[in-house]
């Protein structure tokens, strides 16, 4: 399947549905620092994503240091943003309320 980048405005408006995702300066990726109560927490929701990325063949650019999780998104391919990393991002969100 082929993937296409996103225009800046699809972006500005897919990002007012994850107010707590910040646009890098770039505008070519997407970034959330997730906070957990404790080292496990934040493993469980790095397994429950790593699960739903090689079911979605879309892998994030991620950092763990005890409870927090420095998150990255962005298509590779396309060197840009597209359908796959909102649609990853709000689930993560989803995953990180359970």
């Amino acid at each position: 399947m082929a993937r296409e980048a996103l225009a800046i405005d699809e972006i500005a408006e897919r990002l007012a549905d994850l107010p707590e995702w910040q646009l890098s300066e770039d505008s070519a990726a997407i970034t959330k620092r997730f906070t957990f109560r404790n080292f496990n927490a934040a493993f469980g929701f790095m397994t429950r994503v790593a699960l739903l990325a090689e079911k979605m063949d879309h892998h994030p650019d991620w950092r763990n240091v005890y409870k927090l999780v420095d998150v990255t998104l962005s298509t590779h391919d396309v060197d840009g943003l597209t359908d796959l990393d909102f649609d990853m991002a709000a689930r993560m969100d989803k995953f990180a309320d359970n």
